[in-house]
């Protein structure tokens, strides 16, 4: 089987994509596939005649896999092209997805998730892993998402939505403390506690220099889990513990020694481990994910709320769902062939 895997692309997450990518790669190359490795954004300079020689089970250079903790900026992230062009796909990327078996999505952030390229792939009939078009998009809007899980009864925190900053407390359904976010985004890139009045109009305008659209939610204090899916089978629960401050981007994935993770939790009674783990599946069933995804929650007292669903996982050293994939007896490679079989199969009995 020939895999592309595609990394990197052109969001605020671009960093964090690039280390997923590599080892994705290797991992599918140790189990004796043949994998192209190319980034989304930037693409390959290669003739037609040469795209089969990109596909080798050659291992990847791992010596950088520590992801700098800069925020890129789209403007940064534009000049990494020469030639000018700042559209979603580099040069040949489609060329060479379209001699591949499938292509594994080792995107993350608002133009891996949010559906974009996912639709591009729909159209050129190439399969890719991960869920389709509509889920990414609902998924990867907070808005949307959020209105899902209210349909579903499913248990989230409140919510307003703002595309500006003007905004005052009198417009908003709960009190300080406060969260605000992007609407599309990740890796907690441009989210923020808000503690009183004074922070929040720069706050929210610093949310909104990632989106359109800014989400205040109420702040619920916590334990934070999360729950992965994987071909059907439900993970054990993970539990983020940070010992100063939160779980941003710094403390997803840098290597700064005060993050901890547990798998499954000793101290989780098995009645609400086994609930979150139920509430993980009525979630990713009703933002219609596919194949795999992980579903993030915060745990008050003994209520569960559905914080967002994640279709592509971050598969980084530090990333959560390899976690959970190990504690359930499912090594790094062996989580990343069950991904693509998965897929494949689901394409396969869709065709039939």
């Amino acid at each position: 089987m020939k895999i592309v895997v595609l990394s990197g692309g052109r969001s605020t997450e671009r960093n964090v994509s690039l280390s997923s990518g590599v080892k994705i790669t290797n991992a599918l190359r140790s189990k004796g596939y043949e994998v192209a490795y190319i980034d989304s954004f930037l693409g390959i300079d290669v003739k037609e005649d040469q795209i089969d020689s990109l596909f080798t089970t050659k291992p990847e250079d791992e010596s950088n896999l520590i992801i700098d903790d800069k925020v890129l900026t789209d403007e940064k992230i534009n000049a990494l092209r020469t030639d000018g062009t700042i559209g979603l796909l580099g040069k040949n990327v489609l060329k060479v997805c379209e001699h591949a078996d499938i292509v594994y999505l080792g995107l993350h952030g608002e133009d891996g998730e949010n559906g974009k390229i996912q639709a591009v792939l729909d159209i050129y009939d190439i399969r890719y892993t991960g869920s389709g078009t509509l889920s990414s998009a609902i998924s990867m809007d907070k808005k949307y998402s959020k209105e899902v899980f209210v349909q579903n009864k499913i248990k989230t925190a409140a919510f307003k939505v703002t595309k500006t900053s003007k905004i005052t407390p009198d417009e908003i359904p709960f009190g300080f403390p406060m969260v605000v976010k992007p609407s599309n985004g990740g890796s907690s890139v441009g989210t923020h506690i808000i503690n009183d009045d004074s922070e929040l109009q720069a706050m929210v305008a610093d949310a909104l220099r990632f989106d359109s659209e800014a989400l205040l939610e109420e702040y619920i204090k916590g334990r934070e889990f999360s729950v992965a899916i994987v071909d059907g089978q439900v993970l054990p629960a993970i539990e983020i513990v940070v010992d100063t401050g939160w779980y941003d981007f710094q403390h997803k994935f840098t290597d700064n020694d005060v993050t901890h993770f547990v798998t499954p939790p000793e101290d989780l009674d098995e009645d609400i481990h086994l609930a979150m783990q139920e509430l993980a599946l009525k979630t990713f069933e009703a933002l219609s994910m596919s194949s795999y995804g992980r579903i993030d929650f915060l745990l008050r007292d003994r209520d569960i709320y559905v914080m967002e669903g994640n279709t592509l996982p971050g598969m980084t050293p530090r990333s959560l769902m390899p976690r959970e994939a190990e504690a359930a007896g499912i090594g790094y490679a062996d989580l990343c062939e069950k991904i693509i079989k998965s897929k494949m199969r689901l394409y396969d009995e869709s065709e039939k």
